[in-house]
This record gives C-alpha cells, sequence and structure tokens, in this order.
C-alpha cells in the first residue's frame, strides 16, 4: 500500500532509544524543588470510556471499530466520529496512514487519546504522498520532468450550472438588513447563454447576511472536489468565504480541508477556483458563497459558468510540497522558487496554480530513485482550538508544515512520539517566499500542555517551539526527557505585544545534538542552527526554566538570545558543548565555550552549568548515552548523580 516506504531499524531505534538516560540524569541531585504541570500521570487520565481501533489493512469504516476484528480503516473516520471525554483511538502498529488527524476535545473528566495498539513499529502518521512509478512524471524536454495534472471527473454535480432557461437551484437569502437582488441576466454573461446577477441594494455587517448558495450536491468522504466559477463586478471586492456545508442547522461544515487563496473579484471577468477534501459521504451538500459583509452596496455582481466536479484520485497535489524525502532517506530535494532555477539532480519547483511539481532530472525520477515523497504543507496533526488530548508512541514523517501545530490548545500530552523530516512548506503562498515547519508548535493561548519521551529529528526549523504575537498567553508548558538531533532548532520561543504573557515553561532534561545539521540547513535563506533560538521577546515573562539539558554542538552557537528578557529566565546546571567558534551569543555579546566562566559572571545564568564533552558512548551511530566517566553523571563539584527518574511528574 505504501510502496518503498521502510520501518527504522532495529539497531538505530534502540541506540536512540538509550539517549533518554542522559536526558534523565544529568544534575539529578539538585531536582526535589521541580514543580510542573497538574496534569495526568499514566494511570490517572480520567474516566474510561470507549476503545476505537484504526487497521489500515483489515479495517472498515463502516465498522463500528470497538474491537480489533470490527476495526476501522482511516483517520477520517476517527476525525467524524462521535468521540466522548475518555474514549482511546488506538492505530495498529506496523502500519501506515497518508491522512491528516483532526483530534477531537476532552474535558476535564477524561482525555481523549490516540495511541497505539498490538505488536510491532509504532503506527505511522504520514504527511505525504508518493510519486513512484514511471507513469506518474511526463518529461518536458531536457532534463525536466513534470507529475501528471490531477484529473477532474467528468460528470458535473450542480444543478443548472449554465443557467439555461432560469435560476433554478440557485438561491439568494438575506438577513441582517442586508439587501440584495439576483436573477438571470441573458444581456451580460461570460458564456452564452446567460449569467447570475446580483444586485446589492445594502450590505451587511456579517458575512453570512448575505448568501448565494446551491444544495443537493452528492459528495464522498476522502475525495477531493474543485469550485471553479467565473466572475466579475463593478465595485471590486473580496469574498467573504465559500463554504461545503449541511445544509440547515446546525450548519457544520463538510469538508475537512478547503483552500483559502483570496477570492478577490475584479471588475473584468476572472476564473476562480476553490478546492475542498469531503470529510462526509452526503447526498445533500449546500455550496455557500458568503457575501453580506465584502459585497460593496450599489455594486453587481455577476456569476458565469459555475462547476463542481470531483477528482478521480484522492492523492492530490493540492498544497504546496515542502520537502521531497528520496530513496528512504538517504537524501532530499533541493526546492527552488523560480521554474528556470531547476538546473541540477533533485531541485524541484512547484507550480501552485496547477497543482503540478516539477524536477530536474537526468532520467525519470521514479526510474533514477528508488522511493520518492512528497511532503505537503499541511499539519499532520491538527489541533487547533482542542484540549484533553494525549497522543501516543505515534511515528509522524514528512510533512511540509508542522507535525503538531494548532493555536489555542491546553492539556494537551505529546508523549513516546517519533517526528522526523518536517517543513519546508511555503507559508504564504503566491510571491511571498517563506518556508516554516516545526516539529510540535503550541501557537498563541496554550497552556497546560506537555512534551515528554519524544525524539524529533531532521525539522526544518523548530524541534520543539511556543510562540505566538498580539494579545495572548503561553503558561505552564513542559518539555522533558525529549531527545532532539539534526533540527536547525532545537527549542525556539518568542512572544511579542507588551500585553501577552508567558510564564511557567519548562525545557528540562532534554539532550540537543547538532543544531543546524539537518537537511534543511544549507536549503535556507537564513541559516541559522541553534539549540536555544530566543527570538526578539516582548511578552511579560516570568519563570521560565531551561535546566539540566545537554546541548551539544550547533553550526551558529548554542543559544542566541534577541533582546534581554533575562529577568523572567532561569537557566541552571546544564551542559554546553561548542567545538569550535561562538557557543553563547547574548545580544551583542558573545562567548566561545573557553568564555563560558565570563558569560556566568556577566549574564548571571547558568551558575551550576558546565561547559564540557557530555561523552556521549556513539554519537556516529546515535546512541546518545552518556559513558561512565561523563561529566553528565559526575558534575564538578556535585557528585555522582542518582538514577533515579527525577524528571518531575505531573499532578
Amino acid at each position: 500500500m505504501f510502496g518503498t516506504l521502510l520501518p527504522r531499524t532495529a539497531k538505530s531505534t534502540f541506540m536512540i532509544a538509550f539517549v533518554l538516560v542522559a536526558g534523565i540524569h544529568v544534575f539529578a541531585a539538585v531536582s526535589d524543588n521541580m514543580t510542573g504541570l497538574r496534569i495526568p500521570s499514566e494511570g490517572a487520565k480520567g474516566k474510561m470510556g470507549n476503545v476505537y481501533y484504526i487497521d489500515a489493512t483489515s479495517g472498515m469504516d463502516s465498522n463500528d471499530g470497538l474491537s480489533p476484528e470490527r476495526a476501522w480503516k482511516s483517520i477520517e473516520k476517527a476525525n467524524s466520529a462521535k468521540l466522548n471525554p475518555g474514549d482511546f483511538v488506538l492505530l495498529k502498529r506496523g502500519e501506515a496512514w497518508r491522512e491528516q488527524l483532526v483530534p477531537q476535545s476532552g474535558d476535564e473528566t477524561g482525555y481523549i487519546t490516540y495511541e497505539a495498539y498490538g505488536d510491532g513499529d509504532k503506527p505511522i502518521l504520514l504527511g505525504s504522498v508518493t510519486r513512484n512509478k514511471a507513469s506518474d512524471w511526463t518529461h518536458e524536454g531536457e532534463n525536466i520532468w513534470a507529475t501528471i495534472p490531477p484529473e477532474l471527473d467528468a460528470d458535473e454535480l450542480l444543478p443548472n450550472p449554465g443557467f439555461a432557461t432560469d435560476t433554478d437551484g440557485w438561491h439568494l437569502y438575506c438577513e441582517g438588513g442586508a439587501d440584495a437582488v439576483g436573477s438571470r441576466d441573458a444581456s451580460d454573461y461570460d458564456s452564452s447563454p446567460a449569467s447570475y446577477r446580483i444586485e446589492c441594494k445594502a450590505k451587511g455587517s456579517g458575512a453570512s447576511h448575505i448568501q448565494l448558495y446551491t444544495t443537493d450536491i452528492s459528495i464522498e468522504q476522502g475525495y477531493y472536489y474543485k469550485l471553479s466559477f467565473r466572475a466579475k463586478s463593478t465595485a471590486e471586492f473580496t469574498i467573504d468565504s465559500i463554504s461545503m456545508m449541511k445544509p440547515d442547522a446546525p450548519w457544520t461544515s463538510y469538508y475537512s480541508y478547503r483552500s483559502r487563496s483570496p477570492l478577490n473579484i475584479k471588475e473584468n471577468w476572472t476564473t476562480y477556483e476553490v478546492l475542498f477534501r469531503a470529510s462526509k459521504t452526503a447526498q445533500d451538500a449546500r455550496i455557500t458563497f458568503f457575501l453580506g459583509k465584502s459585497l460593496p452596496g450599489g455594486a453587481v455582481f455577476h456569476v458565469d459558468s459555475p462547476s463542481f466536479r470531483r477528482f478521480l484520485t484522492d492523492d492530490m497535489l493540492s498544497v504546496d510540497v515542502g520537502n521531497l524525502i528520496l530513496n528512504n532517506e538517504e537524501s532530499v530535494g533541493v526546492k527552488v522558487w523560480k521554474q528556470t532555477d531547476m538546473d541540477s539532480q533533485g531541485k524541484f519547483w512547484y507550480d501552485e496554480d496547477n497543482w503540478v511539481l516539477k524536477m530536474y532530472s537526468k532520467t525519470n525520477p521514479a526510474v533514477y530513485y528508488s522511493s520518492i515523497e512528497f511532503a505537503l504543507r499541511r499539519h499532520i496533526i491538527d489541533e487547533g482550538g482542542k484540549s484533553y488530548v494525549i497522543y501516543e508512541n505515534l511515528d509522524l514523517r514528512y510533512g511540509g508544515a508542522h507535525g503538531i501545530g494548532g493555536s489555542s490548545t491546553h492539556h494537551i500530552i505529546v508523549r513516546n512520539c517519533d517526528l522526523s523530516y518536517i517543513g519546508g512548506g511555503d507559508q504564504m503562498g503566491g510571491d511571498r517566499t517563506v518556508r516554516f515547519g516545526n516539529g510540535i508548535e503550541f501557537w498563541e493561548n496554550a497552556h497546560d500542555n506537555l512534551v515528554e519521551g519524544c525524539r524529533l529529528w531532521e525539522i526544518y526549523d523548530a524541534a520543539l517551539t511556543n510562540q505566538g504575537s498580539r494579545d495572548n498567553s503561553q503558561i505552564n508548558i513542559n518539555y522533558r526527557n525529549n531527545i532532539i538531533w539534526n533540527c536547525e532548532y532545537s527549542f525556539e520561543y518568542w512572544n511579542r505585544g507588551e500585553e501577552s504573557t508567558t510564564r511557567d515553561i519548562y525545557f528540562e532534561n532534554n539532550t540537543c545534538v547538532n543544531a543546524g545539521y539537518g537537511w534543511g540547513h544549507s536549503q535556507r535563506p537564513d541559516p541559522n542552527g541553534r539549540h536555544l533560538m530566543f527570538y526578539h521577546n516582548t511578552a511579560k515573562t516570568s519563570a521560565f526554566h531551561v535546566r539540566r539539558n545537554i546541548f551539544y554542538q550547533a553550526t551558529e552557537s548554542c543559544l542566541r538570545l534577541g533582546n534581554d528578557w533575562s529577568s523572567g529566565l532561569d537557566m541552571d546546571y546544564n551542559c554546553w558543548y561548542q567545538s569550535q567558534g561562538i557557543m553563547i551569543k547574548w545580544i551583542a555579546d558573545e562567548y566561545t565555550m573557553a568564555q563560558f566562566p565570563n558569560y556566568q559572571a556577566e549574564k548571571g545564568q547558568d551558575a551550576h552549568s558546565i561547559a564540557a564533552d557530555p561523552g556521549f558512548v556513539d554519537i556516529g551511530n546515535l546512541n546518545f548515552r552518556p559513558s561512565p566517566r561523563s561529566p553528565v553523571l559526575n558534575p564538578p563539584g556535585i557528585g555522582a548523580s542518582s538514577t533515579k527518574d527525577t524528571g518531575h511528574n505531573p499532578e
């Protein structure tokens, strides 16, 4: 089902697992006074609900999911099912899904848990599609190859798309003081015989105050659909939104994905397109143009040639491709921003207008490479607005945005998960060429979240981060006992706006190795490998703890502090190592490893920390376990550490 996708080797999994020892025991003798998250620990997750199973090979979405023998097949089924606090969704080990997980929230009585069951490797959530067959590519001349454009079904799903004799099936609704009139216009159209004309006499104050809609459309869960139409207006405006939705209360959406390019209506006829991915199978879907807030009073808006058709495949390049993972992680592609910049093997360019990827290759890419994974620009887990959720023992790979991302989250636990080859997607689209992608990001208004025992590597931006802007808060967020290597940043933090607040942040007992040594560093316009990337921060910040970590080697420096918010920063009992160059960049001041005592004296941080090689057993084979003589096990002046796991436990 997944072509040449391979599990992690047994050897590398074993070696990486040993890394936890290094993080857990660093300077353990001083950790008795730790405070932490007030969230459930293992065995105290609240009430126990139903247990649902997902089996990609033998499951069926028509099953009830309540036993391994009656398992669901897809992640989409779990996304759309009604889950309750205390429920578990278990994914079968040794299997993989190319779907986005959109979790559901529990509450204070019980978490909703997404976890693994069975034997074997962790279940894999992939943010990618493949193009591994020679027939997936077409030769455009010289050494340029392009993927086959997505093909639409011939069947038109809209009623009366040409307004042939009337406007049957199309409706205009006004409320909230808005006033508009709709009619068939056989005198002003783009395609014969007519268009649909809306004359707006008074705009509304909300998007729903003027709605153009059509309904009774058949859709199938998991498939992509394209709405296209021609339009013009006597006064330019931007459509508030277009939705695929339930036709009556509670007006829920029928899609899990919708393209969001601005629909800027111009004075001349222009083609517009919106892409949806159906989250339900239904025969009553409604397409609604929300116009109330944006259509100007006095304007005349014309719509012509509307069309709504299903794509023949659900394997789409509907969003930017952030990275190509080649030959089972032997190498990656190199993303370029102009088609003309593809001038050597492996360089690629994404055509966002036609959902096609083009690549420079000496032969057909599917022949040149044994496997090609396209990392798509969407979060593998999209948890915006969710709370009381646990993810445990999952393997997230090959996403072009964040591995786990979303704003306004709380009581999220990410435990014993792997995240790798994440990021690189075009964040803005259009002419704005900014790449992004973090392993786990808590964006704005996040509180009471925990990430522990995870392994993160080959991340374009930060392995772990909480960040935001405007008036927001970041409170009680804990990152502990994680292993991070070959990411541009191990931990990134910033919060902007003097009205914003950050407090009770814990980055503790983590092992961070080789910042900036990952796949994205050489492709970045701003190569900036740091373990601690503390950008400009203007929020009220207090109780920000960075303790008992190992920071080993970075391309630029182990720490960069953008501005002085150190009154809220507590760094201590860490092990720092930078074999050459700058180790600490504190605003304008720079310190090498040999100057670590100067840094301690001048900045008032890391009083009990050391600058020393942590003495990993075999860093080349990813065995970051400290050797018996390692200074992190026997820090100078402190004595041998305990063998007890001293990471603070949630209450």
